[in-house]
């Protein structure tokens, strides 16, 4: 698994020289309710995130509306997304905050102003905390520098997506019968989760397999090799690597589907007809192989390429519930980040 740099899965991210190096930025610290990586977190951190999710949940909305009311969040996305954007300006609304949405099509970006310039822009402009969705990797790095101000990495390039993962714990948590309070370093212990599909383009991936592991999880990563390189195990303990689809379904108590990413496939050698006999998840093989096993998938899900309709809609399916505990965490993070008494970081 690579960065867009070239770079091996398990290297750190780097950023497109066209938006400017690191080195070049001044020394300032990132501000350190920004997440940029889910390795940012102790699990202490992520106890505390799955805490105040459910605290916020539960809270009445007229209450919650005060923690960050007129607060200024601006969501800066250069990618096009459904559920990770709209759930965290949903977050920010529910928690009184003001929002903006700027996108590489309705701006300056359009016009080729730097990921910097426009950080620097939107700070000047009364922003307080920046939503960040970049193909660059290392992005939300280099605008937390830039600004000072807490960033929250929204998904960048092939590196990290961490509110996915955060999400994604808190669905298999809650099917395991485990409450947040919980969360530690062996709490998913005998626990086998296993990710298949485009590895190799997966921040979810990634960010899932920094994270599982820590608390416990054995992690399978499945696919075809175009799709999911030897170097992937390199990213930590706890990870392995199986090509068999059945015969890592036959070990998991959880099974995440990925997307086939076919505007990420040129230069790939990869049968689409050979890949969906070998990986689908469909209801024949799932009976077979996995019949209790939690069905995840991050989307967007491209029916009958990676998952058939009855999986997706199945019994077993946790998809629309991932999508529902992403508001939930992304409240927890934007009160995190935006430092209020109950929600500054502990």
């Amino acid at each position: 698994m690579t960065e867009r740099t070239g770079k091996s899965l398990a290297m750190p991210a780097k950023t497109s020289q066209k938006h400017s190096s690191i080195s070049s930025l001044s020394a300032r610290p990132v501000h350190p309710a920004s997440l940029i990586s889910i390795t940012d977190l102790s699990i202490g951190e992520v106890r505390r995130i799955l805490s105040l999710a459910t605290e916020l949940e539960k809270e009445d909305p007229q209450q919650r509306a005060k923690w960050l009311r007129k607060r200024r969040v601006a969501l800066l996305f250069y990618e096009s997304s459904t559920r990770t954007r709209t759930s965290f300006e949903l977050a920010a609304k529910s928690l009184g905050a003001d929002t903006t949405l700027v996108s590489s099509l309705s701006s300056s970006i359009e016009k080729g102003e730097s990921l910097k310039d426009t950080g620097i822009t939107l700070r000047a402009l009364g922003a307080e905390c920046i939503i960040l969705r970049s193909p660059w990797s290392g992005g939300p790095y280099l605008l937390a520098q830039a600004t000072g101000l807490p960033v929250l990495n929204a998904g960048d390039g092939m590196h990290q997506h961490p509110s996915q993962a955060l999400l994604d714990l808190r669905t298999m948590l809650r099917f395991l019968d485990l409450k947040s309070a919980k969360v530690a370093a062996h709490a998913l212990a005998g626990v086998t989760v296993t990710i298949c599909g485009d590895i190799l383009h997966s921040r979810v991936a990634r960010s899932n397999a920094l994270l599982l592991p820590q608390l416990g999880a054995k992690v399978i990563l499945c696919g075809p090799e175009p799709l999911l390189p030897e170097t992937a195990a390199q990213l930590g303990p706890g990870i392995v690597i199986e090509r068999d689809f059945d015969h890592a379904l036959r070990q998991s108590q959880i099974v995440m589907m990925l997307r086939i990413q076919a505007e990420r496939l040129a230069g790939l050698r990869l049968d689409l007809g050979e890949y969906t006999a070998k990986y689908q998840a469909n209801g024949e093989r799932i009976a077979a192989h996995a019949p209790k096993a939690l069905i995840m998938h991050p989307g967007p899900i491209i029916r009958g390429m990676e998952i058939t309709s009855d999986v997706a809609d199945g019994p077993q399916s946790a998809i629309e519930e991932q999508v529902r505990n992403g508001v939930a965490i992304r409240m927890a993070l934007l009160a995190r980040a935006l430092g209020t008494k109950k929600g500054a970081r502990a």
